[in-house]
């Protein structure tokens, strides 16, 4: 072998030695990139995982807040099975908030797996869906309740509307009735008082009088009922009190005491010249005496007379 032969073969091996470390060192290289890329990949999934932890506690805690907030309008919920369903899907959100806080505390990574943070996204869809539903009813309720109110205060000013229009035709009524009632009242004209003598004369001197006479006429009224009428005369003197006792008599709910009563036929024509007698029986001091004319529960007439001495 000559030495041209052994250089090239120097030469060969130099170069075989170094295309192998060239090998081995890129060998090693390729490893150790594909180990950090897959530390890498570990921790980017790590990231997600952290972030969907997060993510899930966030949706909890806002779908609990929504909850809290609708709750005062839920419970106008008249149906007792909705409200009941709204109150567990309540309840449930409270549970998961407590589930995922003790799932974190039992992974050493402090995050929960995939799977299950895909199962309780599934669960907190649902429960959004039927939070939108438990609003949507609550909102319609209160719109109902809106137009209920306006409806009532409608019916409110109707109603008082009508009481006003009732209470109107009532007095109508009223003052018809009472204008009816004047109608039906029997009247007298011509009232006049006098004293009278032993000898049935005219007496001038009171003192010497031993009848009084109260002369009335009763004219004609189509509108009073015919029949017989009862008319009562008091009479009260100067001092106030009633003279004589001639019975008593209903008024206004009350008994008043009369002096005489006389009774007549009445047929709706005019009946004149009506005489009421009072037996004097104590001596008569002049001054004014006050005539009143009573029947059917009427004040006919209140006159007053001066009679001297």
């Amino acid at each position: 072998m000559n030495k041209k032969t052994i250089f090239l073969i120097i030469i060969g091996l130099v170069v075989t030695a170094a295309v192998v470390a060239i090998i081995l060192y890129l060998t090693n290289n390729l490893k150790e990139q594909e180990k950090a890329y897959q530390e890498a990949q570990n921790q980017i999934e790590q990231l997600k995982l952290d972030y969907d932890n997060l993510s899930i506690e966030n949706e909890l805690t806002d779908l609990n807040n929504q909850f809290q907030q609708h709750e005062s309008a839920a419970i106008r919920l008249e149906n007792d099975s909705i409200l009941a369903k709204y109150n567990a899907s309540k309840a449930r959100v409270e549970e998961l908030i407590k589930q995922v806080q003790d799932l974190k505390e039992q992974n050493r990574k402090n995050a929960i797996d995939k799977a299950e943070l895909d199962k309780l996204r599934a669960e907190i869809s649902d429960l959004r869906g039927l939070l939108r539903h438990y609003v949507t009813m609550v909102d319609s309720l209160g719109k109902e309740n809106k137009a209920l109110k306006v409806e009532n205060e409608e019916v409110k000013v109707r109603n008082e509307e009508l009481a006003n229009q009732v209470s109107e035709a009532a007095r109508v009524n009223e003052n018809l009735s009472e204008r009816i009632t004047l109608a039906e009242k029997l009247n007298v004209t011509g009232v006049s008082l006098t004293a009278l003598n032993k000898k049935g004369k005219n007496e001038k001197n009171v003192t010497k009088a031993t009848q009084l006479m109260v002369t009335f006429t009763i004219p004609q009224n189509n509108s009073t009922p015919v029949g017989p009428k009862t008319i009562y005369l008091r009479l009260t003197g100067p001092e106030g009190s009633l003279l004589g006792s001639g019975g008593s008599f209903k008024f206004e709910g009350t008994s008043l005491q009369c002096t005489a009563k006389k009774t007549v036929e009445y047929g709706g024509d005019e009946i004149a010249g009506i005489k009421i007698y009072w037996d004097v029986n104590t001596t008569l001091n002049p001054g004014d005496y006050t005539v009143e004319l009573f029947a059917d529960n009427y004040r006919l007439t209140s006159r007053h007379f001066t009679l001297k001495k």
